[in-house]
């Protein structure tokens, strides 16, 4: 009492530590079963994450005047113009005045400068162009991709970092510039490829093209790819467009998505290869944004392109990029932040090597070998870090037999033929996926199916008809599919920790009860308050059963296909509950898609024939009671 009273600060200095470490969230992990999961790659190729064997060079190019970038001003390989972003990169009045005067320059004179990673050789080689998102303005993001740079020029890639640093800080609406400008510089490097003296000649292959962004950046190469095909810029048409490039794939980054919708629309985009890339501890992006262009990126033809989103247990927004590393919500990330739950920053890029090498491999260099990373990650093994993983995917072969979104008929398919029917089920019903963020979803439609075959009634001893949902196809829908032994089914689906009640057992109404009603009532005693069910922690595996058309059946588990799990919480806050308040729900329902080739249901039972597939049964005898979202179920042709 005596030290209290004279010395107050010293006490409020004691207590504070305690106050603190009382408001701090505890480090809260899901168990990790990569050690099971990741324990055998299959794919036999070079790992596409490591250096390739080509010296790699470097240059810039730029306007050559740059008031704030030296390399720009001063290092220079090539001079460029500067290009009228006005119609697109909108100032408000009180902002265009500091930011002309700190930058020399305004929105009718945006420079195109960029940083260049190129391998040594004739080429031609194919170009990736990779553009930053919105960070701090005077902490230039461009140089935070060398990491991707110095990988892919080594493997004999050109790579450029965009400098779009002048778009950020304070704007709002500004994406249609940060795509309209990747086109911009397209067209710089048609300039460099084009004749004898210049700083590329004959080195850069336009017609292998990829864009690549982070962030924002991640929305605007979507955006690039909307306008490189449009004839004018949808909100004015007064500025025509003329690019057309050879975009062959887009890769997003921790994107956000509809900062900028063209025509009060979401960006349509089809026809290109697409990945999209998240991580579970993003702090500034909490929600996977990505999925919801790729729920709604097509395919209009048949052809090679796929598109693909993967999900990383651990990964945060900002350690893609060397400069923003673990400082997702800037300087008050340490204390608004849960910084040790991120993987290392090191281990988060070797990641971002394997996929993004992969998929430029695959999709710019026909490397099919590399594909199946993207169907299935187990693929890959220990190339990978060892972390948890959710992957989608889909490709321009893709037939679709079920997406949920034709109509509010649960029992109809997506093209004619198709029925869906259940059997014994507890919940069947269609609706929006929901999103990490309060109020937001995925703007895709699923299923959600569930059941209990617990026994019930008088006889509790005898097991039930386990629950099932089953997909029918016709005669004509299986001649239009052209099914055979290199077809594959997908099915994409989500876990839930629901239980469902017990579902009721049909009366028979043609036999009377002769049990004494005192007898009935004592063998169903008053039912009693139960304390809070305990959360379900056994995995929704269950069999797939396919049958053709003269009734042979073969199963097998969904298991076989992938890694069923539990939804896999993420808490990214530091202070204690943050994450329950800010968030709906502390598991994402990010879906994986299984995909089963139906030549392993031939290996499994030899009469069975792919060819005259009748009906596909998801029989839910593996766990008792348990409920899934159940998405786009397909079939697709093996490559």
């Amino acid at each position: 009492m005596f030290r209290f009273r004279f010395f107050p600060a010293l006490a409020l200095a004691a207590l504070l530590p305690a106050a603190m470490s009382a408001c701090v969230q505890p480090l809260t992990l899901a168990p990790s079963d990569a050690a099971t999961v990741l324990a055998h790659r299959t794919i036999t190729a070079p790992n596409p994450g490591l250096p390739g064997p080509l010296a790699v060079n470097r240059l810039y190019y730029g306007s050559g005047k740059d008031k704030r970038r030296p390399e720009y001003r001063d290092s220079i390989a090539y001079r460029t113009a500067t290009v009228n972003a006005a119609p697109f990169a909108r100032t408000e009045p009180a902002l265009a005045k500091s930011r002309k005067k700190y930058w020399g320059y305004d929105n009718t004179a945006f420079p195109l400068n960029a940083r260049v990673w190129y391998p040594e050789g004739n080429g031609p080689f194919p170009l990736v162009l990779v553009v930053h998102g919105n960070h701090s303005m005077e902490e230039y993001s461009d140089p935070g991709y060398q990491w991707l740079g110095e990988l892919l020029a080594s493997r004999g890639f050109i790579l450029a970092s965009i400098d779009e640093n002048f778009l950020n800080g304070a704007l709002r609406g500004e994406n249609d510039a940060r795509g309209w400008m990747l086109l911009k510089h397209l067209e710089v490097f048609r300039a460099l490829n084009d004749s004898a003296g210049k700083p590329l000649f004959g080195k850069v292959d336009m017609s292998r093209i990829a864009l690549m962004g982070h962030s924002r950046g991640g929305e605007a190469v979507a955006i690039a790819g909307a306008f490189n095909r449009l004839p004018a810029y949808p909100d004015d048409a007064t500025q025509t467009f003329n690019f057309n490039f050879a975009i062959k794939s887009l890769v997003a980054i921790a994107p956000v998505d509809g900062q900028y919708t063209p025509a009060d629309r979401p960006t349509p985009v089809s026809d290109y290869n697409y990945l999209v890339i998240h991580g579970s501890h993003d702090g500034d992006v909490s929600s996977f944004s990505g999925l919801i262009q790729y729920n709604r990126f097509r395919y209009t033809r048949p052809g090679p392109e796929f598109k693909s989103a993967i999900w990383m247990h651990r990964a945060n927004h900002g350690q893609w990029n060397t400069v923003w590393n673990e400082k997702d919500n800037g300087r008050t990330s340490g204390r608004r932040l849960r910084l040790d739950a991120l993987i290392d920053g090191e281990e988060q890029r070797r990641f971002g090597r394997v996929v993004i090498g992969g998929f430029l491999e695959a999709t710019l260099n026909g490397r099919d070998e590399y594909r199946p990373l993207f169907r299935d990650h187990r693929t890959a093994g220990d190339w990978l870090p060892p972390s948890m993983y959710l992957t989608r995917y889909a490709d321009a072969q893709t037939q679709w037999l079920a997406t949920f979104e034709e109509d509010v008929d649960v029992t109809t398919g997506s093209v004619p033929g198709v029925r869906i029917g259940a059997d014994s089920l507890s919940t069947w019903k269609e609706g929006d996926v929901p999103a990490r963020s309060r109020t937001a979803t995925f703007r895709s439609n699923a299923a959600t199916v569930g059941w209990n075959n617990t026994p019930a009634g008088a006889d509790t001893t005898t097991p039930r008809w386990p629950a099932r949902l089953t997909v029918t196809l016709s005669d004509a829908a299986r001649q239009t599919l052209r099914l055979s032994a290199s077809s594959a089914l997908l099915f994409t689906v989500g876990s839930t920790d629901q239980k469902p009640s017990v579902r009721r057992v049909p009366r028979d109404s043609t036999q009377r009860d002769s049990t004494p009603k005192s007898a009935s009532t004592a063998r169903r005693p008053t039912a009693k308050p139960t304390a809070k069910p305990s959360k379900d922690t056994v995995p929704p595996d269950f069999t797939i059963e396919v049958e053709d058309a003269r009734g042979r059946t073969a199963r097998l588990p969904l298991s076989a296909f992938g890694a069923v799990r539990m939804p896999i919480e993420s808490y990214i806050s530091r202070r204690r509950g943050r994450d329950k308040t800010a968030f709906p729900t502390l598991a994402e329902p990010v879906m994986q898609t299984y995909l089963a080739p139906l030549s392993a249901f031939a290996a499994q039972t030899a009469e069975f024939d792919p060819a005259a597939l009748r009906a596909i049964r998801l029989v839910f005898d593996r766990k008792r009671v348990g409920a899934i979202l159940l998405d786009d179920i397909g079939v697709t042709t093996m490559r």
